[in-house]
């Protein structure tokens, strides 16, 4: 089971591919806020919901200072054809080595309908202007997620 993230803690870097291919760094947003979320897989109704969630509410997020990054074990042909078929305009990167999800805490031994199983554990990650852990929230619902960090950060 990988350690989950606290406050202070320095954010692991990463640099990860993006819907098209093109590269994805941490250090590129440094200056900015960051919500870095995990979800487990595009294309599919809980994921979908956040991630729309995200997309919807990008105006709002950015205004306030922070730019969003949405990870997934997803490769980047996926992530485009997700990003298609739901209009979406958050930033979404693949890890399908899944070292990034690890070392955020984010995949590891989770319940799923009673079983517990090993796969991604829905979390997000905040981010500040200078690389450090603001908040890391982990087994976050899908539904209602944002409006409850948009709530919680005052915004």
């Amino acid at each position: 089971m990988s350690e989950r993230l606290q406050p202070g803690d320095t954010a692991p870097a990463f640099t990860l591919p993006d819907a098209d291919g093109n590269e994805v760094s941490l250090a590129d947003h440094l200056g900015r806020k960051v919500i870095v979320y995990f979800y487990p897989a595009a294309l599919t109704p809980g994921c979908t919901k956040q991630a729309c969630d995200f997309t919807d509410n990008l105006e709002v997020l950015a205004t306030a200072g922070y730019d969003v990054i949405g990870v997934s074990p997803d490769k980047p042909e996926k992530l485009a054809k997700f990003r298609e078929a739901e209009h979406l305009k958050v930033t979404l990167v693949g890890d399908p080595d899944k070292e990034v999800l690890a070392a955020y805490g984010a995949f590891g031994e989770k319940k799923l309908y009673g079983k517990t199983v090993t796969g991604v554990i829905r979390s997000t990650v905040i981010v500040d202007e200078e690389g450090k852990v603001e908040r890391a929230l982990y087994n976050v619902k899908a539904t209602g997620h944002v409006a409850k960090i948009i709530k919680d950060l005052g915004i």
